[in-house]
């Protein structure tokens, strides 16, 4: 055919043509401009990210800080450590691959696979940190590791800190533990700036003070290779900061005398036929607040989180004796006689009675047709004849106190109203996470249980009564009786050690309230202030001084006058005390509890001790002769077991 005879193009197909034609040739240029720019421009750029592929930023832990004593002396440190981990973004694929893994570590470092597995998968707060599998896996399985890398894929050998308890359990619920934080930790402001990885306060003073035991982790820059290996020198390192060192008010001798006193009090308990297996002891400057001695048995060493916390240790601190519970501050008890010094001081001050208003003690009282009658300890019940405020203190008539919660019963919540004053019914204010409040019973009180457990009941139906457990009756009301209950520190009445430390304080300071602490400063490594820690300002309450002078009058010839409750242990004493004993029913079929509280006015060291020893028996005779133990150790004294007989309540 002739192209001459070609039929021609169209100016419509013509402009199609050229405007494909134009269409191509721009993104061939947009292409080439690409490559131009990647190559020429971006190039530099690129090579710095390639490099930044080939670096690791491992984190250097930073050393928490130590905490002292008064005098300086560290109850906790920290130590240098080994650790064996497992980086999760280095995990081999594949889980017969991963559990091969598990098995050769296990070999090494003398783990089973299962346990590794389930520290792996009980990491759920940072999906790609290293997971500590063992601390202190000795040298030989280091080295080990070390000369095998290639075996262990993402396996790290990693320096770190762990918290160092010279003392083992002493004090153990007061200084809390560390561990990794937790993911609403990272969402509380307290912790702004902990990176994921960090290990932080987990209760006790550790959490308390964390902001500035803390410290500020550094790290180091190093290069790697194409398996993640680290290769040459480190590239760059940021030393990390070391955290303050927290001063607090204990007294080192006078912390481990109460530990040893206890256990004497628990062995004199069990020797008179009672459990005795578990207590507490507070011991506070009355001037100030500052607690120079607090306890809890049982105890436990809290060097336990410095490795992944294994199933048996787990069942043991979560086990019915609650190791990890501080008694002094977290245990709900009733006090007993103890607290006769609110009731007495409510009775003075409202006019329910005078100093010298006589009582005859006839040792049983029965109130209303219905009622058992209310009577003094012992069986026969112990009749102690004609009574003043004084001697009803110091022989610690059930009945005279009875009669008072009697009288005031119609008039409202008297003793009730003074039990807060002192400081029941509401926290101290102690630098320690977790305080109970304790519980101070009246007719409202009641009345809001009662439909607390209502509702509870309601919504379990026939698992109620095994789930909602506010009281026994939730459609009793106040009587009488209740507040004569209430009157001896026994009923639905609950209360600390603490508690009681510091309303005997409040008494011995004029009805100055002093809010408890433990901390009194946070200095620098070298030993300089960096800021003194004062507690809130101390609350006042108002009483007569004479009605004061009663009270005392009564305390300090209960432990140093014939006939008083706690004088076959204290009579002999060579320091002046004011005491009081409590003997508690705790439980139904269960031993009592014992109580003593005490202070000695001495104008140079003045200290308020409170102990009690759950199902210790009577308190004169195994919780009084522990205060003695703690009060001997604070006054040079030379110590001597004094076994008490009484057997009031």
């Amino acid at each position: 055919m002739d192209p001459l005879d070609r039929t021609p193009m169209s100016p419509q197909l013509a402009i199609r043509v050229a405007t494909i034609g134009g269409v191509a040739l721009i993104l061939f240029a947009i292409i080439l401009f690409r490559l131009w720019y990647l190559q020429v421009l971006s190039g530099p750029q690129y090579v710095q990210l390639a490099n930044i592929n080939r670096v690791r930023d491992v984190p250097i832990q930073a050393p928490r800080g130590d905490v002292v004593d008064r005098d300086g002396n560290q109850i906790v440190g920290s130590r240098q450590a080994v650790a064996v981990q497992i980086d999760q973004s280095e995990l081999p694929a594949g889980k017969a691959a991963r559990a091969a893994l598990y098995t050769r570590l296990g070999k090494v470092i003398g783990m089973s696979a299962p346990a590794i597995r389930k520290i792996m998968h009980s990491n759920t707060n940072v999906p790609y940190a290293n997971v500590t599998i063992k601390v202190d896996a000795g040298e030989k399985a280091l080295v080990q590791l070390k000369e095998n890398q290639n075996e262990f894929p993402s396996v790290a050998i990693t320096p770190v800190y762990v918290r160092s308890y010279k003392y083992g359990d002493l004090a153990a619920q007061v200084l809390g533990n560390v561990g990794s934080i937790s993911p609403s930790q990272l969402k509380d402001p307290r912790f702004k700036g902990v990176p994921e990885t960090g290990v932080v306060g987990q209760g006790g003073l550790e959490l308390e003070y964390d902001q500035f035991l803390r410290g500020k982790d550094g790290v180091q820059r190093v290069q790697v290779d194409s398996e993640g290996l680290p290769t040459g020198a480190p590239l760059h390192e940021t030393l990390p900061t070391p955290g303050h060192e927290l001063k607090l008010s204990l007294d080192l001798g006078l912390e481990q005398e109460g530990y040893q006193a206890l256990q004497t009090g628990e062995g004199l308990a069990q020797g008179n036929g009672n459990a005795g297996d578990a207590g507490a002891f507070v011991a506070l400057d009355p001037r100030n607040g500052q607690v120079l001695a607090m306890g809890s048995l049982p105890s436990y060493n809290p060097s336990i989180y410095t490795h992944p916390v294994t199933p048996a240790e787990e069942k043991e601190l979560t086990s019915t004796t609650a190791p990890l519970l501080n008694r002094a501050t977290d245990g709900a008890y009733p006090t007993g006689s103890t607290f006769k010094l609110v009731t007495a001081m409510a009775a003075l001050q409202d006019g329910l009675t005078t100093a010298t208003t006589p009582f005859n003690d006839t040792g049983c009282i029965k109130v209303g047709r219905d009622h058992e009658p209310f009577c003094n300890s012992g069986n026969p019940p112990e009749v102690l004849g004609e009574l003043t405020m004084p001697t009803a203190i110091q022989e610690s008539s059930d009945l005279y106190f009875f009669t008072l919660g009697e009288e005031a019963n119609p008039q409202g919540p008297i003793i009730q109203s003074w039990a807060r004053k002192f400081g029941f019914g509401r926290s101290t204010g102690i630098d320690l996470p977790g305080e109970f409040a304790g519980v101070v019973p009246d007719a409202a009180w009641l009345k809001t249980v009662e439909a607390q457990q209502y509702g509870c009941l309601k919504k379990y139906g026939k698992r109620g009564p095994q789930i909602c457990g506010y009281i026994s009756d939730p459609t009793r009301t106040w009587v009488t009786g209740d507040n004569m209950h209430f009157a001896i520190g026994q009923g639905d009445f609950l209360a600390t050690p603490l508690q009681l430390a510091v309303a005997y304080s409040t008494l011995f300071e004029n009805g100055r309230v002093p809010t408890p602490h433990l901390g009194l400063a946070i200095d620098d490594n070298d030993g300089r202030l960096i800021q003194k820690i004062d507690p809130p300002a101390a609350r006042t309450i108002k009483f007569s001084q004479a009605n004061q002078q009663v009270i005392e009058q009564g305390l300090h010839e209960a432990a140093q006058a014939p006939g008083g409750t706690s004088y076959d242990v204290f009579g002999s004493f060579p320091k002046t005390v004011y005491g009081k004993t409590g003997t508690a029913q705790h439980a139904v079929g269960s031993n009592d509890q014992a109580w003593y509280v005490a202070y000695a006015p001495d104008p140079k060291r003045p200290i308020v001790i409170a102990m009690t020893i759950e199902k210790g028996g009577f308190g004169d005779q195994s919780a009084a002769p522990a205060v003695r133990l703690m009060l001997s150790q604070w006054f040079g004294i030379t110590k001597k077991v004094v076994k008490g007989s009484s057997q009031t309540l």
